[in-house]
Order: structure tokens, then C-alpha cells, then sequence
């Protein structure tokens, strides 16, 4: 899992464009969708030469960036577009935090995309950001995924209502498409713990432990995600009284609700799994006390058992000369019968007591 170091991370001066991102071999690309009700246009491996006449500013035009190792290239949208070389460097410093800003006609929003990763108990990360303005949505990704296929199907087809609204629209189902990758990650994360408590009905290994703790550790990650996802929303939603900045309609203001209401969704799901995951840590740790406890009760038992013999053979044991036992014909065998009749006595003792 790529950890997020909000506090510790790298420090970049707010115009220092450099990507401190993992995926640096992955090239950049562009993708534009300019679309309305009625037509679409659809332009693969976009040029940025390109956008003066591909960008038409009556209807919705969506840009999405692939890779971000080429900084020439952002640099060269973020001029044809007028954007703060601030917002260019918190797209490449994939350290910062779930955030919104609005600046006169821009809306900034980045967010943490989390996905299981692949034969692994970790968590793979990468930041996305969008930026929106005046029927304008550009999204950055730091590497080509599928998170918005079924998005682009839907514009193709013309299905639902995305090709019959603005570009907020747009920004809200990119946002629940990432969000859905939470309820996977979560889903995920569920069945191992399902797994884990099943585990320590059978087994006290301490590899179990350890799956434990690292499980705590993803869903605390988790948390740490999804806790400013939800006050940056909360901010969208506190934009509605704003009649200044109106790059999102009002009628629109509901469906960014939505997605609060889902982050709060996801952190009471997240708080109800590490409660089971304390269950399972309570149980691991009860089945290894009762189990020293069997080990201790066996032990104390032979112990308490071999106490009267040590105390027997300890008396003669003894070197003195005159003890009449020793002479005896039959003595040994006696002895050895009164220690076997203990023996036996005591054990019928413990049974009886149900002492093991």
C-alpha cells in the first residue's frame, strides 16, 4: 500500500511542478469528449495544438489527461486554459489531501481512487483531479484505468441523462464511479476479516495476528481517506448559497449530496468492520489464553501429581544409618505400590473435580 503522508511528506513550494507520484513511466495521453443532446465528437490521442479548434464552448467538453510525467504538457493546457500554476502542482503532488477549491470560475476537486490490489493484503492508490469551468471538465489521472469506461458508454449511446446535462453533472458521476471503489476496497476488506475470524476459531497462529493488524492498518488508511472526501463534499454542498460562483447548477446541488451522504455511509461501514476486526483481535487473543491455560492446568496437574513421590523418594533418599524400611524384604515393592496407589488416588481426585 502507497501511504498518503499528509503531514510527513515530501515539501513542494506550491508552483514547483513535479510529479511525486509512483507511476513515472507511464506516458501521457488525451482524450476529449465535446458533446451535447444532439452530437458527439470523440478525439483519441488528442494534441494540444489541437484544442482551439476541437474545444466548442457551446456544449460540455470533457478532456481527460492519462499520465502525468509530462509536465510540458500540463503546463500547455494549464496555459490555454487559465490555470493557477497552484492547481498544476497540487495535480502532481499526489501527497496532498481530498480537496475542493473554487477560484473565480474554477472549481478544483482531487480525490484518492483506492482499489484491492491484486494477490495482496494492500491497497493500491492513485490520485485523480478535476477542474471545471464554464462547460469545461478536465480530469487527471496518473495512469490509463477503467474507472470511467462505463462512463464513456453513456455518452457514447446517449443513455440517461448525462448528454442532456452541464459539465457538474458530469463532475458528480466521475466522482460516484471513484466512490464505487471505496464500496469495493470496503467489500473486499470484509471478506478477509470473514476469513480471518473463521481462522482463529481453528488456529492460534500468530501470522493470524499479524493479518490482523495489517487489516486495521487498511481500514484506518481507509478512514484517513474517505474522512476529507466527505468535507470536501460537504463544501460543494456549502456552495449552493454562494451566488457568486455558480459553475454548478442549482438543481444539481442534490446529487453532490448524494455522494456526503455516501462518504458518511462508508466511514460508519469502516467503524462497524473494526469493531468486527477488535472482535476478531478479542477472540485470537482468548483463544491463546485458554489455550495456555489447558498447557498450565496439564502441567499443575503432573505437577501436583509427582509432589507426594518427590516427597517419597526424598525420604529415602536420606542417608541415615539406622531406618527400618531399608532392611524390609518386600519394601521396595511396597513402596512402589503405595506410590502407584497415589498415583491412581489422585488422579480419580482431579477427575471427580472435573480438574481436567
Amino acid at each position: 500500500m502507497r501511504k498518503i503522508k499528509y503531514k510527513k511528506g515530501r515539501k513542494l513550494h506550491s508552483f514547483n511542478l513535479e510529479y511525486t507520484g509512483i507511476h513515472k513511466r507511464t506516458d501521457s495521453e488525451m482524450q476529449l469528449f465535446v458533446y451535447d443532446d444532439a452530437n458527439l465528437s470523440e478525439y483519441e490521442d488528442f494534441k494540444v495544438v489541437d484544442l482551439a479548434k476541437s474545444i466548442d464552448c457551446k456544449k460540455i467538453n470533457w478532456l481527460n489527461i492519462h499520465g502525468l510525467n509530462d509536465i510540458d504538457l500540463l503546463k500547455s493546457v494549464g496555459d490555454y486554459f487559465k490555470i493557477d500554476d497552484f492547481m498544476l502542482a497540487d495535480i502532481l503532488n499526489t501527497n496532498r489531501r481530498t480537496k475542493v477549491e473554487e477560484q473565480h470560475d474554477t472549481l478544483f476537486f482531487n480525490i484518492k481512487s483506492l482499489l484491492p490490489a491484486e494477490d495482496t493484503d494492500n491497497i493500491s492508490v492513485e490520485q485523480i483531479s478535476f477542474l471545471i469551468k464554464d462547460g469545461i471538465l478536465i480530469s487527471f489521472q496518473e495512469k490509463r484505468s477503467d474507472f470511467f469506461t462505463h462512463i464513456r458508454e453513456l455518452i457514447r449511446t446517449h443513455s440517461g441523462i448525462v448528454r442532456t446535462k452541464k459539465a457538474d453533472y458530469l463532475l458528480y458521476i466521475l466522482l460516484d464511479a471513484i466512490m464505487e471503489n471505496f464500496y469495493i476496497t470496503i467489500e473486499n476488506e470484509e471478506d478477509k476479516i470473514e476469513e480471518l475470524i473463521n481462522q482463529t476459531k481453528n488456529s492460534t497462529d500468530k501470522i493470524i495476528l499479524e493479518k490482523i493488524e495489517k487489516h486495521r492498518d487498511n481500514f484506518n488508511f481507509l478512514k484517513r481517506s474517505i474522512i476529507p472526501l466527505r468535507d470536501s463534499l460537504y463544501d460543494i454542498k456549502s456552495m449552493k448559497e454562494d451566488d457568486v460562483f455558480n459553475v454548478i447548477e442549482i438543481d444539481n446541488f442534490s446529487f453532490f449530496s448524494r455522494l456526503h451522504q455516501k462518504s458518511l455511509e462508508l466511514l460508519e461501514q469502516i467503524e462497524s468492520d473494526m469493531g468486527s476486526l477488535h472482535s476478531a483481535s478479542d477472540y485470537y487473543f482468548s483463544a491463546q489464553s485458554h489455550k495456555m491455560n489447558e498447557i498450565m492446568k496439564t502441567l499443575t496437574v503432573v505437577s501436583a501429581i509427582f509432589i507426594p513421590l518427590t516427597f517419597i523418594v526424598g525420604v529415602y533418599g536420606m542417608n541415615f544409618k539406622y531406618m527400618p524400611e531399608l532392611e524390609y524384604e518386600h519394601g521396595y515393592y511396597t513402596i512402589i505400590g503405595i506410590m502407584i496407589l497415589i498415583v491412581v488416588a489422585m488422579i480419580y481426585y482431579f477427575k471427580r473435580r472435573r480438574w481436567f
